[in-house]
């Protein structure tokens, strides 16, 4: 047998893949290129093991050049270091970070890189300490406020969506979570007495069982998407012909289930892409919170019944991030390779959420210092930051009159990227806030045409402009831009600013459908 054509077993395969790569490659990442056919398994179940050159021809693929094709195509001045490609999504995503899906977020870490107090090859210097006042003028979900507070600073955002602002206080609200949990319980035995009622759960317990038997029949793991990978089958023609297979059956448990796939109307957000049986649900839930005493309680609650909700959209797999159309019944899955449903009950994803938001909160309940974060809504523009602070807590408000704000770090949006509001227009619908779509800067539905980028350079400079007055002397402003249309420099030096440097880092791990090459570009910017 060639060297080539060694044997491995999944033990063997990660220490060998270690060294190859130059970095921690465990079993699991192993099993998951098996599993979602990347490699091929020789054995049974109980001795798997691989061919190394499958495993090297994968590797050599993608992973082994990804930085140097990258380079080529993004520059050589690329800052690697700051992709923080070694760090693993749990990590990226820690403790309360992911308290509640948003487009456009970046990485705790790459705020975190900025703030502290280390120095190295890139960063010469220590630009905030312990005590310091920062500002996020465009908070989205809070980031820049959570690691403010592991690292001993204050920090103020501020954002148009009130949704936004939402998000970004209850990731730093102090919580009595002994009555969070107390409330959670008594509204998830509340809603599981709901259902006792209704023939939904068994509808679901029936559907999810005769699609088990099916996908393992016509879509094996992980022979299907093996093949699938390879061309030895057609997935669009072979998943269409599955999914219209399954249909009659699953029309015949709706008939004896007697479930209602559809709403009366759906003349909104809540009646367009939520089933019946899921609308009245979070109809229910949403009632059970209005009967909180406790505020605070109130609203991280509030915020899971909304991270629910998002995942219980009448939608595929593939298009939750990016609704296309309604679906109400069985199809066949491209992303799980295998016929899936929607979804006809909020519970299993209300249970996994809870347990999950508690443990998150616990976690960063040990990191978090005795410093203020608050998130006010508002436009940047406009805002009299010192006049709301005085609203909310007028002793931080005398405190930041006093010693001013130090510096900005702040990812504003993209040009004609995102649609901020309507990315959560689930929420808006369920909690009644007041939408500013047309004071969003940059929004997706007015373009990237020369007039929205006019009107992005003299929204940018506004808010740096109204910020200004806030800052003290010598302050910092960090910027994070994908400025491919090289218009932060006009915005610089129309704010009265200066670029005293710029810090160029790969985005890798992106939640989107383009994987290509992608960089963004922190600009640092001083009085001039």
């Amino acid at each position: 047998m060639n060297k080539t054509d060694q044997i491995l077993t999944i033990k063997e395969a990660s220490e060998w893949a270690t060294e190859y790569l130059g970095k921690t490659v465990t079993t699991s990442n192993i099993s998951y290129l098996i599993q979602y056919g990347r490699i091929k398994k020789i054995g049974s179940n109980g001795s798997s093991q691989v061919f190394k050159q499958e495993l090297l021809n994968y590797y050599k693929s993608y992973n082994g050049t990804r930085e140097f094709l990258w380079r080529e195509q993004l520059g050589s001045d690329i800052n690697w270091a700051l992709s923080f490609d070694q760090y693993k999504e749990a990590e990226t995503t820690k403790h309360v970070h992911r308290l509640h899906p948003y487009k456009g977020k970046f990485i705790p870490q790459l705020v975190e890189y900025f703030l502290d107090s280390h120095t190295d090859n890139f960063k010469k210097k220590v630009y905030f300490r312990e005590g310091d006042i920062i500002l996020d003028p465009f908070s989205g979900s809070g980031t820049t406020m959570v690691q403010a507070c592991e690292l001993g600073m204050h920090s103020i955002g501020i954002d148009i969506s009130a949704f936004n602002t939402l998000i970004g206080n209850c990731k730093v609200i102090k919580y009595y979570l002994a009555d969070v949990q107390a409330e959670i319980s008594r509204i998830t035995k509340d809603l599981r007495d709901f259902l006792s009622d209704s023939h939904t759960l068994e509808f679901e317990e029936k559907l999810l069982q005769t699609l088990y038997e099916f996908n393992n029949k016509y879509f094996p793991v992980p022979e299907y998407k093996y093949k699938v990978n390879r061309n030895q089958i057609n997935e669009e023609k072979y998943g269409a012909e599955k999914e219209k297979e399954f249909l009659p059956i699953f029309n015949k448990l709706v008939k004896a289930y007697n479930i209602k796939v559809k709403q009366d109307k759906d003349e909104t957000f809540l009646e367009k892409w939520y089933s019946h049986h899921i609308r009245d649900e979070i109809k229910f839930v949403f009632n059970e919170i209005k009967k909180i005493k406790n505020g605070d309680t109130k609203r991280i609650i509030s915020l899971i019944l909304s991270r629910t909700i998002r995942s219980c959209r009448a939608t595929t797999h593939a298009d939750l991030a990016t609704l296309v159309e309604p679906i109400t019944a069985t199809y066949y899955c491209a992303k799980h390779g295998k016929v899936c449903k929607p979804l006809f009950s909020i519970l299993r994803w209300w249970e996994t959420y809870t347990k999950d938001t508690v443990n998150r909160l616990f976690q960063f309940d040990r990191l978090r210092t005795q410093t203020y974060q608050i998130c006010l809504t508002g436009d940047s523009r406009t805002i009299d930051i010192f006049r709301e602070l005085e609203k909310k807590n007028p002793a931080f408000a005398d405190s930041v009159r006093k010693k001013k704000i130090k510096g900005i770090f702040s990812s504003p949006p993209y040009v004609g990227l995102i649609d901020y509001h309507e990315q959560h227009a689930y929420a808006y619908d369920l909690f009644g806030f007041e939408r500013n779509d047309d004071l969003e800067i940059g929004p997706l539905y007015k373009g990237q045409g020369k007039e929205a980028k006019q009107s992005y350079i003299q929204g940018i400079t506004e808010v740096l402009l109204n910020c200004k007055k806030y800052l003290a002397d010598n302050y910092d402003i960090f910027l994070v831009a994908n400025d491919k249309y090289n218009m932060y420099p006009i915005i610089a030096e129309n704010s009265g600013m200066q670029i005293v440097n710029q810090f160029k880092r790969p985005v890798l791990n992106r939640t989107e459908k383009d994987k290509g090459a992608y960089s963004e570009i922190i600009f640092h910017l001083k009085a001039r």
